[in-house]
């Protein structure tokens, strides 16, 4: 093969690669954009009734965009495809509770952990343990453990852990389901979320959920924040590798941050910008060398 040959075979591997990275930032400005807006919605129907919404009015979107039924999951599947919609159901609910109490770009910011601790699981070398060491500094600048911080709510900062620990659970239970479900996991996912979503969300908020300009903004926050975001990091989740994935995310604190800040007016001080940048820095790094051997 000739240098212009294999100059010309190496193009739509570039482009492969391209692809799959900016279905993750756009999931992630999606995402984050409807997260911001959701926050708006707490008053009317609280943290539980947006998530009833975004997550049950998603699963509808879905189930009749994609029609999952048309290839029904083994039973082999079904596991990791309850586990998905599971984590993914969780994932939500805890970090709209933390949206609730805590400024988005710092609760991200602690959500990010998740993914920080999928790849490092998969990384046995000894400088991966420096860059835990970036994120805990971090996330010290960002948490109200010095007096010069201000206080942040302890039960925001509960609930955004625990989203971290459902993220890192929705990676590798999304991965798996992808491998056998292809473009139809996020919408049975989505179905498994809403089954258990939904009543927690009706049962708060009650006859609220069903004021027409609820219900309208409910569905904008579903598809930016749930139906878009998900089905483009399935796409993405299918063609990477999950180090390669968490490298991609590690920007979604600054990301979050930056939507709190334009839609809601949420203002960080220098020290917690700095914070932020500190935990993007170790995930981004930490997924970098997690597979180089």
């Amino acid at each position: 093969m000739t240098a212009q040959a294999k100059g010309s075979a190496a193009i739509p591997a570039s482009h492969g690669a391209v692809v799959p990275a900016l279905a993750i930032a756009a999931a992630m400005v999606s995402q984050y954009a409807g997260a911001a807006f959701a926050k708006h919605l707490f008053p009317l129907v609280g943290a539980e009734g947006v998530v009833a919404l975004r997550v049950g009015l998603s699963a509808l979107l879905l189930a009749a965009f994609t029609r999952p039924w048309r290839a029904l999951p083994s039973r082999a599947d079904i596991p990791n495809l309850l586990l998905y919609g599971l984590t993914l159901g969780c994932m939500n609910l805890l970090i709209y509770r933390a949206f609730a109490r805590i400024p988005i770009g710092i609760a991200v910011s602690i959500e990010v952990m998740g993914p920080l601790a999928v790849v490092l699981l998969s990384s046995r070398r000894a400088r991966d343990f420096l860059w835990v060491a970036c994120a805990g500094f971090g996330l010290w600048l960002l948490l109200p453990l010095r007096g010069s911080t201000s206080a942040l709510d302890p039960a925001g900062i509960a609930y955004a852990a625990g989203a971290a620990f459902c993220w890192a659970l929705y990676i590798v239970f999304g991965k798996r389901a992808s491998q056998s479900q292809g473009s139809g996991t996020v919408a049975w996912g989505m179905l498994a979320a809403s089954a258990f979503i939904v009543p927690i969300g009706a049962a708060s908020a009650g006859a609220a959920l069903l004021s027409p300009f609820v219900l309208m903004a409910g569905l904008a926050v579903a598809v930016l924040s749930s139906a878009a975001p998900y089905t483009l990091e399935m796409i993405a989740l299918r063609r990477l590798p999950r180090r390669v994935f968490g490298i991609l995310v590690s920007s979604s604190p600054a990301v979050a941050a930056l939507a709190g800040f334009v839609v809601l007016g949420e203002r960080l001080a220098g020290m917690q910008w700095l914070g932020i940048a500190l935990v993007i820095l170790a995930c981004g790094a930490t997924a970098a060398s997690a597979g180089q051997h």
